[in-house]
């Protein structure tokens, strides 16, 4: 049987293909990245995302005795790598240099614990009389906020739709009240937890036995529980000063290895830049800000010895250490120098100049000698350095407080390097322009201002649509003068009218 064999078609011109714009051409880095961005939107996973996302967390507050010390002696590592190559190339090997940081990071805590042994032993030796005297002005301070408290007291029963107490002792009998369960529930709550067992018994028998059982024990004092915490402090401690000197003293070899974990000599260059960038920024950020807070810290002492405060040495290191802490630092001091102003002065101007001095001192600080001092390329977003210090406390309580920022800034280099993170590196930054190459940054600063100067949504609408149809017919003129033929150019657009 003859098989029939179609006709071969004849073949087509192939469709003419849009010609790529040159890389120097003003809409060209957009549109790239606008296309990278598309391809891989499609290849992100949030549901596994997210449960990798929980179990990491999850794992690093598990893991905070081991994480803790680790992620601080590695911060530290690239603080000091800086000195480890200055004294390499004046012959002193590295184990030498790691052993000299190691014994004046161990020198200095012991010079300022030292120092801080006189006012706590102090403090320690009088502890029954400080006690009383918290004790006293605690009640004094109670009294004079008695009168609050029984207004509060009689507008809660107003509210509950029930009487006064005053009304209530009016109307009431002089006789006691014949049902011994009503006169226990009106005996006023012993400041103690206690528990209380009545049997009730028929009329005409004997009277009714009530058992109360008082738990006096007060639990553990402060004292006891940072006695409980020294050891496990002391052995962080150790663990870090000495994971940092064996990072120290094996000298290039960390850095070495991580740059042969790449293929390329493009990629292993560009991780070795990207560590030194890190050790560059974090010996610049914590440098700047140690010497700004040993200032700080000197101010804050002065300030609290000129207002008659007890152990001002003890507040002139509060105020160093909680300044690396930012936000909650300043805070908590303001809180805490109005709490031991309130016990110590009488008046009660004197404690609130007190926690005002504190704010304004931290303030100056902030405001205008950190800026001053900081290069804006290590600025963050405030918003961001908010939450992350706030996430970091939940993790780790103090030292995550501590450690958040520099974190946050060695994340903010890595994204600076990794392509496919540099918009997230731009969202982490704060009023410095972006690192990155891209002209989105100029439009979406567009279309930001045209919207901020709308003062209703629908005047939005139309406002950030002309910055659409502007860009739109810009990278239209780019690609006609391009290629006329392949591109070209749409009708203008007369007017924009908000969608209804």
């Amino acid at each position: 049987m003859a098989q029939t064999v179609p006709p071969k078609q004849p073949d087509r011109p192939p469709k003419p293909q849009a010609a790529p714009l040159p890389a120097h051409a003003p809409g060209a880095r957009a549109a790239s990245s606008r296309a990278t961005a598309r391809r891989g939107h499609h290849g992100t996973n949030w549901p596994v995302l997210g449960v990798f996302l929980i179990l990491a967390f999850g794992f690093v507050a598990e893991a905070r005795a081991f994480l803790m010390p680790a992620t601080l002696a590695m911060l530290l590592f690239f603080v000091f790598v800086p000195f480890r190559r200055m004294m390499a190339r004046i012959g002193v090997g590295p184990p030498w240099s790691a052993g000299i940081v190691s014994l004046g990071l161990v020198l200095a805590t012991l010079s300022l614990g030292y120092s801080l042994a006189g006012p706590i032993g102090s403090l320690i030796a009088n502890s029954d009389r400080i006690g009383a005297q918290v004790e006293d002005r605690y009640a004094e301070i109670r009294e004079r906020f008695r009168g609050l408290e029984h207004a509060a007291a009689k507008i809660d029963q107003l509210a509950q739709g029930g009487e006064t107490e005053g009304d209530a002792d009016q109307g009431a009998p002089d006789s006691a009240p014949a049902d011994p369960v009503s006169a226990l529930q009106r005996t006023p709550a012993p400041t103690t937890s206690a528990t209380a067992t009545v049997t009730n018994t028929p009329p005409g028998a004997p009277p009714q036995s009530v058992e109360v059982t008082v738990d006096s024990n007060p639990g553990p004092s402060a004292i006891q529980r940072m006695l409980t915490l020294g050891p496990e402090i002391i052995s962080q401690i150790v663990f870090t000063l000495v994971l940092l000197y064996f990072l120290l003293a094996s000298g290039d070899l960390m850095y070495l290895k991580i740059v042969q974990s790449f293929d390329s000599i493009t990629d292993k260059r560009a991780a070795y830049l990207t560590l030194r960038e890190i050790e560059d920024s974090l010996g610049r950020y914590l440098g700047s800000i140690t010497l700004i807070n040993v200032g700080l810290g000197v101010a804050i002492g002065l300030a609290m010895w000129a207002w008659g405060m007890p152990a001002p040495l003890l507040w002139a290191v509060a105020g160093f250490v909680l300044n690396y802490i930012p936000y909650i630092g300043a805070m908590a001091g303001t809180i805490g120098g109005v709490i031991v102003a309130l016990l110590v002065f009488d008046d009660m101007t004197r404690p609130l100049l007190v926690g005002l001095t504190f704010l304004a001192l931290t303030s100056l600080e902030g405001q205008f000698v950190t800026p001053q001092f900081v290069s804006r390329r290590l600025q963050l977003n405030e918003v961001v350095v908010f939450l992350t210090v706030a996430l970091w406390a939940w993790l780790w309580s103090v030292l995550g407080m501590v450690v958040a920022v520099p974190t946050l800034v060695v994340l903010r280099v890595l994204c600076d390097h990794i392509p496919r993170l540099e918009k997230f590196g731009n969202f982490l930054a704060g009023e410095a322009s972006p690192q990155f190459e891209d002209e989105t940054e100029d439009e979406a600063r567009e279309i930001v201002e045209a919207g901020e100067d709308a003062p209703e949504p629908q005047q939005a609408v139309v406002a950030t649509a002309e910055v659409v149809v502007e860009r739109v017919l810009a990278d239209a003129d780019v690609s006609a003068d391009h290629d006329p033929d392949l591109h070209p150019r749409p009708q203008a657009v007369s007017s924009v009218r908000p969608a209804q």
